[in-house]
């Protein structure tokens, strides 16, 4: 089911060294974007002042576009543990920005956006990037994968369902939906 209200929805694609963002419009069932891009956080020597880079920017973001939900592309697990723990540092901090805005979140499986976006599962980020410009009526930036996987996980978000609540066998509440059934839990 699909939502036929106003909501801006922020997808993230979380990284350490490029994250990619995502803004979409959609007003009833009609997706536009509103603006995609990276964050380059390459240029910086320490994981600290990458973390607070993301965080300022993705901040900057959300007070432009003021979304109503964001979706953010779900951890996944590799081989190297040095990798993951710093991606997962990243996540927490696009987390922590959405949440300290009163944000709710929701994240999304990589295949899971594939499956959405293309029909593919295992589908190439050509792939997902093609299909992406027919459902947006418009042609991106082929150079952006990570802006254009943020745009998948936004449009993914939106085919997902009416309310941020909407689960998927459970497994969907968001961030919010946490912070708001164990007000115990938060300090």
């Amino acid at each position: 089911m699909v939502n036929n209200t106003e909501k801006i929805i922020l997808g993230v694609d979380p990284g350490t060294r490029f994250m990619g963002y995502g803004v979409i419009l959609v007003e009833r069932n009609e997706m536009k974007v509103l603006q995609y891009g990276v964050i380059n956080v390459s240029k910086y020597s320490t994981q600290e002042i990458k973390l607070k880079k993301i965080y300022e920017r993705i901040i900057s973001v959300i007070e432009e576009f003021m979304p109503d939900e964001m979706a953010i592309e779900a951890p996944f697990f590799g081989k190297n543990v040095q990798s993951m723990l710093k991606l997962g540092r990243a996540q927490g901090v696009v987390m922590a920005a959405a949440l300290s805005r009163e944000i709710p979140i929701v994240e999304y499986s990589p295949k899971t956006v594939k499956q959405s976006v293309t029909g593919n599962g295992n589908a190439s980020k050509e792939q997902v990037a093609h299909m992406l410009d027919q459902l947006l009526k418009m042609k991106l930036d082929s150079k952006m994968f990570d802006a254009t996987d943020a745009l998948g996980i936004a449009v993914c978000h939106h085919f997902h369902g009416t309310s941020i609540m909407a689960t998927n066998k459970g497994t969907k509440k968001g961030w919010g939906a946490f912070v708001n059934e164990n007000p115990d839990r938060i300090k």
